[in-house]
């Protein structure tokens, strides 16, 4: 019969010396997770912040569609706020004179304003419509010329990481808002000519 074999003892100084490689590993650990955190402020990235609110409100380029926008529906506006002038007499009329006109002369007028406020109504709705669509298509065309703005200006000036709004709580020492519309002012047709084509350039048209 085999007997069973005993497990063999171990040795007084290998068992020392796992120990002392343990603690060797442990320390190497340490220090190079010591290495790391003395590392990390200098590998902070920088942080910025644009309020896009702000600068598309203030933006030129953004401003002058607003300008475009305003003498594209001038004529449709004053059109409509002549039949409101209209409107305004025909109810005005009809409020002075109804108890003494007759009956079927005041339902003419009354049909006459009820037909002329949907009209003006109707009116309103298509050009508010018509204006909405507009505007976005002008933001959608002038948008690059802002988005563009804000990269190069965190390429050029060593920016990782730039946030708009909303954020919970920006500094106002990160934040870049004039910075960038600064740049915008001077990529302005009026500060020079030309439209903004990203990384400082203007082309001429």
């Amino acid at each position: 019969m085999h007997r069973a074999r005993q497990p063999t003892a171990e040795r007084p100084g290998h068992a020392d010396g796992t120990r002392r490689v343990r603690r060797r590993l442990i320390a190497v650990a340490a220090a190079a997770l010591l290495g790391v955190a003395a590392a990390a402020p200098a590998q902070t990235a920088r942080i910025g912040y644009v309020n896009m609110a702000r600068l598309l409100d203030n933006a030129p380029q953004i401003q002058a569609g607003r300008e475009a926008l305003a003498r594209e529906f001038a004529e449709r506006d004053a059109a409509l706020k002549v039949q409101e002038a209209r409107l305004a007499e025909l109810e005005a009329n009809l409020k002075r004179e109804a108890a003494i006109l007759p009956k079927s002369v005041a339902e003419a007028r009354q049909f006459e304003v009820d037909t002329l406020r949907r009209g003006i109504e109707g009116t309103r709705k298509k050009m508010r419509d018509d204006l909405n669509t507009r505007s976005n298509e002008e933001l959608s065309k002038r948008w690059p010329e802002v988005h563009d703005a804000v990269i190069e200006y965190a390429r050029e000036n060593g920016f990782d990481l730039v946030v708009e709004e909303p954020v919970l709580y920006a500094s106002a020492a990160i934040d870049i808002t004039d910075e960038v519309l600064e740049r915008l002012r001077g990529a302005a047709p009026e500060a020079g000519g030309g439209r903004w084509t990203g990384r400082g350039r203007r082309s001429r048209t």
